[in-house]
This record gives C-alpha cells, sequence and structure tokens, in this order.
C-alpha cells in the first residue's frame, strides 16, 4: 500500500478526534456573518505533485477530476485554528490504525474487521516533509493506535518527530499524541520536540471509563501524563525544546457514551484548567460506530457538546466556577440557552452591573462581553465615560446582548426588543 492510500484510509476516521480545527456549532447557530475557511490555490496541489506526494487526478479532457479541497480532506488535511489565531492547512493523521486495545466506541479497535494501515517512523517524517514543501500542509498531528504497548508505540511518535526537527529541519506546528501507558522522560521528550501534546482522558472519571475503555486505566495512564507534563513545565527549563516554549496540553472527552452527567464533565474540566493549565478540553458527541460494542448506543445530542464548550471556554477566559453553571437537579446544563446568558438572567437581571464602574471580571459575566470587550470598555473608560449603547457598539461590544444586564450612568439602557 502506497502513502497517498494509507493516508486515505487513515482519514477515513480521523474527524472522531478534534484537534484545533473549529467544529461548528449546531446549524441554527451558525452566524450569517461567520468567515469561512480560507481556500487554497490549484497551485498547492500541482506543487504536491511535483514533490511527489499525490498523483494527478483527472478527467477525460485533462483538467482536475476533483477539486482541492476534496483531495486534501481525503488525506486527512483539514483548515486548522492555531494557537492564537492563525489558519493553516494541516494533516491529522496515524502512525498506525492497528490497536490492541479493545475501547468500546472506537473504529480502531482490536477485533473489528477494519482494513489497517501503519507507516514506518522515517516514512511518516518523510510523507509530511514532502506534503509540507508542496504547500499542502503546513503543521502536524499525529496520533497512533497502540502496537506492541503504549511506551513502544510512544517511542515510534516520538522518533517521527526527531526526525521532522533534526533531519528536516522543520519548524512548523507539531501536535504530537501522549499513548496511555508512556512513561513521564517520554512525555519530557515529546515536549521538547512538540508545540501541543494530549493525551485523551475520553471520560471524566474512572467508573465512567470503564464503559468505554475497560482496558485502560484512568489515573495512571491518562491522567497522569498531563499531570507529569504540568509539572515538567513548573520545574524545567524550557531552553531545552526544540523552540524554546513548552508545549501547550489539550484532551478530550467523549459525551454521551457512558451515562455521564454534565457536571461530572465539567468538574474534571475545571479541574484541568486550573489546577494543570490545559489549553483546552475537546468535547466529542459520541456517534456509534458499526462492529463495535456501542454500535446500537443511542447518538448524543450536538447541542450538549456545543454548551460543553462554551461551559469550558467559561472557565478558561472568563473566570467563571464550577459552581456559576447553571445545572439542573441531574447536573445537566440547559440545551435553549448558552450558560453564560442562563447565569446572568438569574443573577444580573435585578442587579445589573454598572458599566462605567465594574472591574474586569464583572465585565466578563456580562453577556455580550467578551475578554476583548472588557479590555476595551476599560480603556474606553480611561479617555472618558461612556454614555449609551453606541458607546459599546463602538468598541466592539454586543451592545444589544448586554444591555439587558447593565447600567450606564446609572441608568438601565433604552434597547428595542427585550432579550426574551
Amino acid at each position: 500500500m502506497d502513502a497517498e492510500a494509507k493516508l486515505a484510509l487513515v482519514a477515513d476516521q480521523m474527524h472522531l478526534e478534534p484537534a484545533e480545527e473549529v467544529a461548528p456549532a449546531p446549524t441554527s447557530l451558525r452566524s450569517p456573518h461567520a468567515v469561512a475557511a480560507c481556500g487554497h490555490s490549484p497551485a498547492e496541489l500541482r506543487a504536491a505533485v511535483e514533490a511527489g506526494v499525490v498523483e494527478t487526478l483527472t478527467n477525460g479532457n485533462g483538467n482536475p477530476g476533483r477539486s482541492l479541497e476534496a483531495k486534501k480532506n481525503s488525506l486527512g488535511i483539514y483548515n486548522a485554528a492555531m494557537p492564537g489565531g492563525k489558519r493553516m492547512p494541516f494533516l491529522k493523521t496515524m502512525l498506525t490504525s492497528a490497536c490492541e486495545r479493545d475501547c468500546y466506541y472506537c473504529p480502531f479497535r482490536a477485533g473489528r474487521d477494519y482494513r489497517r494501515a501503519t507507516f514506518k517512523p522515517d516514512e511518516m517524517a518523510t510523507v509530511f516533509h514532502q506534503m509540507f514543501k508542496g504547500g499542502l500542509a503546513q503543521g502536524l498531528f499525529l496520533s497512533s493506535g497502540i502496537a506492541g504497548g503504549g511506551m513502544r508505540t510512544q517511542d515510534k511518535l516520538i522518533a517521527v518527530a526527531e526526525i521532522l526537527r533534526r533531519k528536516f529541519n522543520y519548524s512548523g506546528y507539531l501536535h504530537l499524541k501522549i499513548m496511555p501507558g508512556a512513561e513521564r522522560d517520554q512525555v519530557w521528550r515529546a515536549m521538547q520536540f512538540a508545540d501541543r501534546i494530549s493525551i485523551n482522558l475520553e471520560a471524566p472519571n474512572a467508573e465512567r471509563l470503564s464503559s468505554l475503555a475497560p482496558r485502560k486505566v484512568f489515573f495512571e495512564e491518562l491522567l497522569r501524563p498531563l499531570q507529569w507534563a504540568e509539572e515538567i513545565r513548573q520545574t524545567q527549563p524550557a531552553h531545552r525544546t526544540y523552540n524554546g516554549r513548552w508545549p501547550s496540553t489539550v484532551t478530550q472527552f467523549v459525551v454521551g457514551g457512558a451515562g455521564e452527567s454534565d457536571l461530572e464533565i465539567l468538574s474534571t474540566t475545571a479541574y484541568l484548567t486550573r489546577q494543570l493549565r490545559l489549553a483546552r478540553s475537546y468535547f466529542s458527541a459520541f456517534s456509534p460506530v458499526p462492529d463495535t460494542p456501542l454500535e446500537n448506543h443511542a447518538p448524543e445530542n450536538p447541542w450538549r457538546e456545543h454548551r460543553l464548550y462554551q461551559a469550558s471556554f467559561l472557565f478558561r477566559d472568563y473566570g467563571f466556577d464550577l459552581e456559576d453553571m447553571p445545572f439542573d437537579a441531574k447536573g445537566t446544563l440547559p440545551l435553549d440557552v448558552d450558560p453564560k446568558l442562563a447565569w446572568a438572567r438569574a443573577n444580573l437581571a435585578e442587579t445589573p452591573i454598572e458599566i462605567n464602574r465594574a472591574d474586569r471580571r464583572d465585565l466578563l459575566r456580562v453577556p455580550g462581553v467578551g475578554p476583548k470587550g472588557a479590555d476595551s470598555i476599560i480603556a474606553a473608560r480611561r479617555r472618558g465615560r461612556l454614555r449609551d449603547l453606541r458607546d459599546l457598539q463602538k468598541i466592539g461590544v454586543l451592545a444589544a446582548r448586554a444591555a439587558p444586564f447593565i447600567l450606564i450612568d446609572g441608568r438601565q439602557p433604552v434597547r428595542q426588543l427585550a432579550l426574551w
């Protein structure tokens, strides 16, 4: 099997592994002003062909028979949003889709009747380097099934990173997966070469994990490596990394596959954010995969995934705590309203915030005010008092959304429509 066929085979299931790309909200949430992902010139594909990465696909007239984007997606290349907002074409792939673990939700689980693909470390590094030179991909997310144990598999992932950094002098973005069972020294070694590392918890605790992946050990195999990464960042100098900075860390949860509550997921998420400084948690709404033990399990509502993302960003960027979340008696977030708005309705409707005096923490509690908006309000107040909603609009605040929860010079601002 050639490299292109291997990439295509692995790419078929890589949508189940969120990494860097911005997951769309449910259809009714999408803004009419959302910016589409950047397009790419057909020259990129021609360059990739010249580099020997892909063969030209033509119809009878010699014209490209498939679009560039379709070709890139078939190989596992997506438009990804990097930390800081930069967008780039990003190869998301695996060193091997063979796996000795029997996770109940996973298309790569042991024993499933599924064709596998495996790269050797030097082969994977060379293929990506050719893609990079050809302009087809600028960043790499590399995961793997577990073959021969987590430590052996981790050594191979590290080998790919080392070849890219040292042999090919690649200085671009690299997200490297940490395998269950990896040792502390392997985590440290991966951190020397990567811009981001991750290990998927999949579930919020050991009890829930046993329903999804009974052969994984929650603390020793999954949570402990994330703790090691933070300990290394706190105690070791970063000058021995390829770029002088320690990589960020992320994880993923399967949502709705094990009967867990939102409270369970967000309790773990809050710990990861506050104590281990994870850059973010990814949430993947459960979707049944044929020929797995959970193939008859009902798929999860994508709105639940979306609300969990919103809540996690409130922990990370807005200063909210777990106690601020609007859980019901079963530990569930409402699906019909975002958690920040639900909190504001319960806490600010009768006691709105004075926009000219509130500190940054209180400003971030107001719907329509994000971190940049809060900073803009504080900067604007140094130049003079804010007088009405138009002043907020001018500095980028969603004034209509904020209006029911604020005072401006002691008065509720006039608005045309009620928020609810």
